[in-house]
């Protein structure tokens, strides 16, 4: 598998690690190799630090696993001063996307804004799934207006490239994509969680649903709006695999990201890089 080419950068392979399982790179240090991967995206950074929802975050099922981390994270401003600069004089091949949260649209363009200059990020991932407190609650990517709305303004934020996260709950994920193309994205990331709950296993009650049970959910939305938008896709969701990447890439994606199986054996990224090199 040869370098691909994306956000007007070359990624050195196709594989990423998925927003909120690798951290910033520093919390996998010396267990991911991130420099043999095509990049790494952030966890969620909102302008200011997050606790996040108390644990236990995190429960194990069947289908994979469900978890309530709450988006927390250090804060706009710990990511510009030390996060960032920590990645930026460590990799030297591997590409950055920082993924961005926050309850209003003002949120999320505080943070484009406070780090539209830092020159180690490729681009900026958009999580739309995020409850818009302006909105009673319900989610930004959830309707064609609120979905305009936070796109347009985070285009007009910044000049660096764009992938609007979308959740596979959406009722039609391809309209949804159409809207984040034409208000200026550059990119949209397939798919996000799906909403789910398992009595007394998290603290939060309810949390986000990931692992394998999302790969034949992700890789049909990555086919349907790579056949019907025309904008580039990085499929994310269910993939442990080199044989579930290439389901991915063969239903169009340009980029896939690695994300709980990651959490379940490290070596699995850099593994999936070597095999999709090697056909």
């Amino acid at each position: 598998m040869t370098a691909v080419r994306l956000f007007g950068v070359e990624f050195p392979n196709p594989v990423l690690l998925a927003a909120g399982t690798a951290g910033f790179g520093r919390e996998v240090e010396g267990v991911i190799e991130l420099d043999a991967l095509g990049g790494i995206v952030t966890k969620a950074v909102t302008p200011e630090p997050r606790r996040g929802h108390p644990a236990p975050r995190v429960a194990e099922f069947a289908g994979g696993m469900l978890n309530a981390v709450g988006l927390a994270n250090p804060g706009l401003a710990a990511a510009r001063e030390h996060e960032l600069p920590w990645l930026a004089g460590r990799l030297k091949r591997a590409r950055v996307l920082v993924n961005v949260a926050g309850a209003t649209v003002a949120d999320y363009v505080e943070v484009i804004a406070g780090l539209a200059d830092q020159p180690v990020i490729a681009a900026f991932e958009i999580n739309a799934s995020c409850p818009n407190t302006s909105a009673g609650g319900l989610e930004f990517g959830a309707t064609p207006d609120g979905l305009r709305e936070l796109v347009r303004r985070c285009r007009a934020a910044g000049t660096k490239p764009m992938s609007v996260k979308l959740s596979p709950v959406l009722p039609d994920i391809v309209a949804m994509a159409r809207v984040a193309r034409d208000e200026g994205a550059d990119a949209v990331t397939l798919v996000n969680t799906i909403p789910g709950r398992l009595d007394h296993r998290l603290a939060n009650g309810s949390g986000g649903v990931s692992g394998p049970a999302l790969l034949p959910i992700g890789v049909l939305a990555t086919l349907k709006v790579a056949e019907q938008v025309g904008i580039p896709v990085i499929g994310v969701g269910g993939i442990r695999s080199a044989a579930d990447a290439r389901e991915y890439l063969a239903a169009g994606a340009a980029l896939i990201a690695i994300g709980t199986a990651a959490l379940a054996d490290p070596r699995i990224p850099a593994r999936v890089a070597r095999e999709l090199a090697h056909g």
